[in-house]
């Protein structure tokens, strides 16, 4: 029985990352109905930015945690073993001021860490080669070759995060220009808009089955 992890953490419960996640997550099902669904949405319930407690906890054992470690050391161990009981971990997210939202930033710096999820030392860690799929959304337009590519830390990023760190089978799906519909400046961009949302539709909806598939 295959369990996926699914975090959504746009602000905006209409978002265009949310509905592709949930496009995503259906046909998985569909594929895989005897399957396990495990959601987090980290706009409705944010995780704790890592706090002086936190990261303190992780340089002493355990047996000498105060009061405040020890709380923010139960936040991360079920952080933690939550993505590890995953097979495959399904995440999406908008680009706000180009990168990632905070919420999400979150709930990355709670779960990396060192020898328990990702390693240095050029060994694998406990999640490598397992899938991870990357739905994001982007206002503008940020593919190769736009003016504003440079601009993007949000899919360069987690494609660090997730690939190079902890060594997942990652993809990344995006969708431009979201904001067409509702920018006068860019309903010029809204056909565009249109065939780039049809397109990651396509792709969330190939990489589901193939996740599926990977996992029966």
């Amino acid at each position: 029985m295959s369990h996926l992890l699914h975090i959504d953490s746009s602000s905006t419960p209409s978002s265009v990352s949310r509905q592709l996640a949930e496009r995503f997550r259906q046909v998985w099902q569909e594929q895989n109905p005897d399957g396990i669904v495990t959601y987090r949405d980290l706009a409705a319930e944010p995780v704790p930015h890592l706090s002086p407690a936190a990261v303190a906890a992780g340089f002493i054992p355990a047996v000498e945690h105060d009061l405040d470690q020890q709380a923010a050391t139960l936040v991360r161990d079920e952080l933690i073993e939550e993505l590890l009981a995953a097979d495959a971990v399904l995440v999406s997210t908008p680009m706000y001021n180009w990168t990632i939202p905070s919420s999400l930033k979150a709930w990355i710096d709670q779960v990396l860490v060192s020898e328990r999820t990702i390693t240095f030392d050029g060994t694998e860690g406990p999640l490598a080669g397992r899938p991870a799929t990357i739905v994001a959304s982007y206002g503008g337009g940020y593919t190769p070759g736009a003016p504003m590519a440079w601009a993007d830390h949000c899919g360069p990023y987690l494609d660090v995060v997730f690939n190079t760190g902890l060594g997942m089978q990652t993809e990344i799906i995006t969708a431009q220009l979201s904001l067409a519909h509702r920018s006068p400046a860019m309903a010029r961009l809204i056909p565009l808009a249109e065939q780039s949302r049809a397109a990651a539709q396509e792709a969330v909806e190939r990489r589901a089955r193939e996740v599926a598939a990977v996992l029966v």
